[in-house]
C-alpha cells in the first residue's frame, strides 16, 4: 500500500509537469533531450580540445559545465588519442578525483572521495558491472567511444543505487557523417604490443539522411609480469536515420572480448614470517601458465527520438546487456620464509559466469513559460532488469603435487593444471530497479537559476547460493531528492550549491528478521566554475560534504529458529556511516591556440563513525596534469605533450601480518607518494597521415597497482613506450 501511494505521489507530480507541454511555443535551440541517466551527446568542441560546452551530467537537462551544480570532468575524444588512452582503466587513472584500486591483473575498483564506484555506464544506462564478479570489464576497450563523462558525489537522481562517490559514463560513437570519412591506425609497444584499429562512417543514402559507422580493433601483447599475455577484439556497428526532419533512429550493437592468459588472482605476499617487506620484482607472478579468464559483452540498444514544434523533445530508449566469462585461475595465499620461501598455499577455482540486463527509458522534456520567464523540465521512467548466475568446477590434481614449495623461486610454468570437476550453481541473483523521476530548472532571474528534482524507485533483488541462503531485499519508493542552485557573478564566473542523494541496498537483518532499510548517501556541494576564451576553457572549484546514514552494524546474536545458543544468527543496526570532507580544482581546455591542457587537484578526509581513517587505502590527494604544444612556424607538424599524476601516501592495517609484523609497525601495509611522469610527441607526416609516440611511466617508478587486505600486493607496470601510425580519410 505504501509503495502504491508513493508512487502515485510522483506520478501525480508529474501530470502536473505535462500542461507544461501545452503552454511552450515556438522551438528553442537549446531544447534538451532527456535520459535519466548520466547521457551525452558529442560537441564539435571536445573534436579538438580537452573539454565541451554542453552536458547532461549530474542531471536530466542539457546543460553547460559552468551551469551544473556538481563536479564534472569530461576526457575528450582529442585527450583519450593525445595520452594514448586505450582502456577504461586508462581514464580513471588520468581524472582528478577518482582513481584506481587495481588488487589483481585483471579486476580492479575505481573510487572516488573516500567510497568504491558502483556505477560504471554505457550511454547513460548503468552496465553490468558487479566488482565481486568482475571480469573484464576495467580492460574495456574505448575505441568505441566518443569520449567518457565522470560526475563527482551522490548520483542518485540519474544512476539509481550506489555509492556517493562517482558515476563513470562512457559514450558510444555516433553515426553523423553524411560524407565518406574514417581513420585507420597501427601499433606497436613494449612487451611484444600488436594492434590494430579501423573506423569507418558512411551514408547509407545519398541524400545522407541514413548514415552508417563502423568500428573494429585488435590487441595483444606479452605483460612484465611473467607468463602473462593479453588479446582483446572489438567491434561497434551503427545506424542513424532521419525518420522525418524532426524524428531520429539509432540502433547499434558491440562486442568486446578480452583473453588474458596467466591473470594473477588475489596478489603477491607483502610480508615475510620475520616480519619484515617483501621487495618483489615487478615482473614476479603468482599464477600459472594454465590460468585464463575469457570474457565476451554484448551489447545492443534502439533510440527513437522526435522533436516536437514547440521545442520539447520525445525519446524512447531501449538496450540488451549480455556479459559472459569463463575463468581458470590459482589463488596463492600466505606468508613466506624469507630464507626457505615455503609458507605459501595454493587454491584453484573455476568460475562460469553469465550476466543479462535489459532496460527501457522513457523521456519527455522541453522549455515552458511561467511568470513571464522561460524554464525547463524533464519527465521520465526507467525499467531495468539484470539476471546474474555463477557455476563453479572443483580442481582435482590427482596424484600431481599442488604444494607450492619455495616460493622464492616460483616456476608457474611448472605448476600441474588440474582436472576440472562438473559445473555447478555457485550464486545466482535477479536485481529489478522501476523509477520515475522529474526536474525543473527555473530561470528565477537571468543570473539566478534553480534546479529541483526527485527520483522515487523501487528496488528488488533475490537471489541464493552455494554459501548463500536464500534472500529477498526490497526497498519500495525510495525517494532520491535533487536540488541546486547557479548564481552567475559575472560574464565568466558562476557559483553553486548543491544538494544530492543516492541509497545503497543491504542484505542485513536487524533484531525482528526485517531486512535493514539501504544506506543513505548525502552529498552537499559548493563551489566556484568558470567558463573563458569564448568556452574553450573551463575551470572549477568545489567543496564537498558527503555523509552515510543507516550503515548496518553487527548489534549481537538471536536465536531465531528456536535451536538454542549452538545456532544463533547475527543481527544488525543501523548507524551512522563514514563522512567525507574535501575539496577540488580543476581546469580544462585549448589555452591558446595548439595549447590543449587539463590539470586538476583533490583531497579528502574520510573518518567513520568512531573518528577512524576510512578506506584509507584509497590516495587522500590526487594531482594530474597534461598538457599539449603544437609547435608554431615550420615546426607546426610537430605536436608535443606531457604530464604527471601524482598520488598521496595510502596504507592499511593488515590483519593477516605475522606478529614479528605487528610488533614492530603495528601490521601496516603502505605506499609512499608516488609520481608517474608521461610523455607523447606527434608528427604530421601528411595532412592525413601522423606518428604518435607514447611512454608512460617514463622515470620507471616502481609502485603498487593498489593491496589488499591479509597482505596481498599488485604491482603496476613500469616504464612502457608505444608507437602509432594514424591514416585520416
Amino acid at each position: 500500500m505504501g509503495k502504491q501511494l508513493k508512487m502515485k505521489r510522483l506520478a501525480a507530480l508529474v501530470s502536473l509537469a505535462l500542461p507544461l507541454l501545452v503552454q511552450a511555443r515556438g522551438g528553442d535551440d537549446r531544447a534538451m533531450t532527456v535520459l535519466p541517466s548520466v547521457q551525452v551527446s558529442a560537441q564539435k568542441l571536445g573534436e579538438t580540445s580537452y573539454t565541451v560546452d554542453k552536458a547532461r551530467t549530474a542531471t536530466p537537462l542539457d546543460m553547460s559545465l559552468r551551469d551544473t551544480p556538481q563536479s564534472v570532468s569530461v576526457v575528450t575524444q582529442q585527450r583519450i588519442e593525445d595520452q594514448g588512452l586505450t582502456t577504461i582503466t586508462d581514464v580513471v587513472n588520468n581524472v582528478i578525483g577518482i582513481s584506481v584500486n587495481q588488487y589483481e591483473t585483471n579486476r580492479a575498483g575505481f573510487t572516488a572521495r573516500g567510497f568504491d564506484i558502483t556505477n560504471l555506464i554505457v550511454d547513460g544506462i548503468p552496465a553490468t558491472w558487479d566488482q565481486a564478479w568482475s571480469s573484464g570489464e576495467v580492460a574495456s576497450s574505448l575505441a568505441i567511444y566518443e569520449r567518457v563523462e565522470v560526475v563527482r558525489g551522490a548520483t542518485g537522481l540519474t544512476t539509481g543505487a550506489g555509492n556517493p562517490s562517482a558515476a563513470i559514463n562512457l559514450v558510444h560513437k555516433r553515426a553523423t557523417s553524411k560524407q565518406l570519412a574514417g581513420s585507420a591506425e597501427i601499433g606497436i609497444g613494449t612487451w611484444n604490443e600488436r594492434r590494430a584499429q579501423v573506423d569507418v562512417s558512411t551514408p547509407l543514402k545519398s541524400e545522407g539522411t541514413v548514415r552508417g559507422r563502423v568500428v573494429a580493433e585488435y590487441s595483444k601483447r606479452d605483460s612484465w609480469i611473467d607468463l602473462g599475455q593479453s588479446k582483446s577484439q572489438t567491434i561497434f556497428a551503427t545506424v542513424e536515420a532521419d525518420l522525418t526532419p524532426k524524428t531520429l533512429l539509432v540502433a547499434g550493437f558491440s562486442r568486446q572480448e578480452t583473453d588474458p592468459k596467466a591473470p594473477i588472482w588475489g596478489g603477491l605476499p607483502f610480508w615475510y614470517t620475520d616480519g619484515s617487506k617483501t621487495n618483489w620484482d615487478p615482473s614476479k607472478t603468482a599464477s600459472a601458465s594454465w590460468a585464463d579468464w575469457k570474457s565476451s559483452f554484448n551489447q545492443g540498444y534502439l533510440n527513437l527520438e522526435h522533436t516536437f514544434d514547440n521545442g520539447w523533445k520525445a525519446r524512447a530508449y531501449a538496450t540488451r546487456s549480455d556479459r559472459k566469462a569463463d575463468s581458470h585461475l590459482l589463488y596463492l595465499s600466505g606468508v613466506p620464509d624469507r630464507v626457505t620461501g615455503l609458507g605459501m598455499f595454493s587454491f584453484a577455482g573455476s568460475y562460469i559466469t553469465h550476466t543479462k540486463q535489459d532496460d527501457i527509458n522513457l523521456q519527455l522534456s522541453g522549455p515552458f513559460q511561467l511568470l513571464g520567464r522561460k524554464h525547463e523540465a524533464a519527465i521520465g521512467y526507467m525499467n531495468s532488469r539484470k539476471e546474474f548466475r555463477s557455476d563453479s568446477s572443483a580442481a582435482d590434481f590427482g596424484t600431481a603435487s599442488s604444494d607450492v614449495g619455495n616460493f622464492n623461486n616460483w616456476n608457474g610454468a611448472a605448476f600441474p593444471a588440474p582436472t576440472w570437476g562438473a559445473a555447478t550453481l555457485y550464486e545466482e541473483s535477479v536485481t529489478k530497479q522501476e523509477a520515475l523521476y522529474g526536474m525543473t530548472r527555473f530561470s528565477i532571474s537571468d543570473p539566478l537559476k534553480v534546479i529541483v528534482g526527485a527520483r522515487v524507485t523501487n528496488f528488488e533483488q533475490s537471489g541464493h547460493g552455494q554459501w548463500a541462503p536464500a534472500y529477498v531485499i526490497k526497498n519500495n519508493s525510495e525517494i532520491t531528492p535533487y536540488a541546486g542552485i547557479v548564481y552567475d557573478l559575472s560574464e565568466n564566473y558562476s557559483a553553486y550549491a548543491s544538494y544530492t542523494s543516492i541509497f545503497l541496498p543491504q542484505n542485513l537483518k536487524d533484531f525482528s528478521g526485517k531486512i535493514l532499510d539501504p544506506i543513505k548517501g548525502k552529498a552537499k556541494e559548493a563551489g566556484i566554475k568558470g567558463e573563458f576564451l569564448d568556452g574553450r576553457v573551463n575551470a572549477a572549484l568545489a567543496v564537498f560534504d558527503i555523509k552515510q546514514e543507516n550503515l548496518g552494524q553487527a548489534g549481537g546474536l538471536v536465536d531465531r529458529d528456536g535451536a538454542g545458543p549452538l545456532l544463533p544468527e547475527a543481527y544488525y543496526v543501523g548507524t551512522k556511516g563514514s563522512t567525507s570532507r574535501g575539496f577540488e580544482f580543476e581546469l580544462n581546455g585549448e589555452l591558446t591556440r595548439g595549447w590543449n591542457a587539463t590539470a586538476g587537484y583533490s583531497r579528502f578526509r574520510a573518518k567513520d563513525a568512531t573518528g577512524a581513517d576510512f578506506n584509507s587505502v584509497y590516495p587522500r590527494a590526487l594531482f594530474r596534469v597534461f598538457t599539449t604544444y603544437q609547435l608554431p612556424g615550420e615546426l607546426s607538424k610537430l605536436t608535443v605533450g606531457g604530464g604527471v599524476n601524482w598520488e598521496s601516501r595510502t596504507w592499511t592495517l593488515d590483519p593477516g601480518a605475522p606478529a614479528a609484523a605487528v610488533k614492530a609497525n603495528g601490521g601496516v601495509i603502505e605506499q609512499e607518494a608516488f609520481a608517474m611522469v608521461n610523455l607523447m610527441a606527434r608528427y604530421d607526416i601528411s595532412d592525413k597521415l601522423s606518428a604518435q609516440l607514447n611512454i608512460n611511466n617514463a622515470t620507471d617508478k616502481t609502485h603498487f597497482g593498489m593491496f589488499a587486505a591479509y597482505g596481498a600486493i599488485t604491482y603496476a607496470a613500469p616504464r612502457s613506450t608505444s608507437l602509432t601510425l594514424k591514416y585520416k580519410f
